[in-house]
């Protein structure tokens, strides 16, 4: 009886990892977020799966896809998995009205929001900040989460969040960057020369170098070359010099001011897409949702005053 109440009970770690996968639909997603190796996570995944006695995901050359049972039990894990990160969290704060569960972007939160933080925890002593790294949209309430900084469409409809409040942030910039030995095998006199060079992708924005070569009135179909899901990838990809990569230049001050990588034609252009303070409806007015919107407003405006072009 207690060799199958073992067998019943896999490890959180076990869990943690097929649940990051289950959401992200990648392993390499998976293992950035949990900051382990791919082989790691993979091999979790492997171990759950061999101690339940069921396959959970297919296994694609696209990527992996859950089966009916893994999408089952994903649900039933994800659930569980809230209930303990809540419940730890009341532990360890034993605050739990002032906190605030903040899901973020990860090259966002830490290039731009993290050296601001310290200024929030100045003006709010009182508010727990507990940090959860989350990419697209997910289930606030599955996941414990009471707010997410997030990237969306611009545009009167702005993000298709259901039940969620969006709140407008700021625009971003793009520009094409790459390594300056990439630009010196591949010079570049218009913008119509990036069509024939490889080019960076990013997952979460197929449609990015369309518009920037459309913002030219460069007709012509976009390279498919190497897509990512991180924008701190799709940056080491450019300064290892595989391609040209389309960035948002407030993220990527340090590569530029080192010269790692440099804009590949003088082009930029204000994206698509926005960043947006993102609360369940249920959450909008709590408290600490309300001074953390507030507190985010105020830094992005002090941003736009400090940067040119905005």
């Amino acid at each position: 009886m207690l060799g199958l109440s073992r067998k019943l009970l896999p490890s959180t770690s076990a869990l943690a990892a097929f649940d990051s996968v289950a959401r992200l639909g990648s392993f390499s997603a998976a293992a950035e977020e949990l900051s382990l190796t791919q082989g790691a996570v993979s091999r979790q995944v492997s171990g759950l799966e061999e101690q339940l006695g069921a396959l959970l995901f297919e296994r694609t050359s696209r990527g992996v896809v859950l089966t009916v049972i893994g999408q089952d039990y994903a649900n039933a894990v994800a659930h569980a998995l809230a209930q303990i990160r809540s419940a730890s969290l009341q532990v360890m704060t034993k605050r739990h009205s002032d906190q605030l569960n903040l899901a973020i972007l990860p090259t966002f939160g830490t290039r731009w929001l993290m050296p601001r933080i310290p200024s929030f925890v100045a003006q709010h002593p009182e508010i727990t900040l507990n940090f959860a790294t989350r990419i697209g949209v997910f289930d606030f309430d599955r996941d414990g989460i009471d707010m997410a900084i997030h990237i969306g469409p611009m545009g009167e409809k702005g993000p298709d969040w259901p039940g969620a409040e969006c709140t407008f942030l700021m625009e971003e910039t793009v520009a094409p960057v790459c390594s300056p030995a990439f630009l010196a095998a591949h010079p570049i006199a218009s913008g119509a020369d990036l069509l024939r060079l490889p080019l960076l992708h990013m997952a979460s924005r197929p449609g990015a170098w369309g518009h920037w070569f459309e913002s030219l009135g460069v007709t012509g179909t976009p390279s498919q070359g190497m897509r990512f899901e991180q924008f701190g990838n799709v940056a080491q990809a450019a300064i290892a010099g595989l391609g040209v990569a389309l960035m948002p230049l407030f993220l990527i001050e340090t590569e530029l001011a080192s010269g790692q990588i440099v804009e590949a034609f003088p082009h930029p252009v204000r994206s698509p897409s926005g960043y947006y303070a993102v609360a369940p409806v249920s959450k909008k007015d709590f408290r600490p949702v309300v001074a953390f919107r507030a507190w985010l407003i105020e830094e992005v405006g002090r941003f736009q005053q400090d940067v040119v072009g905005w």
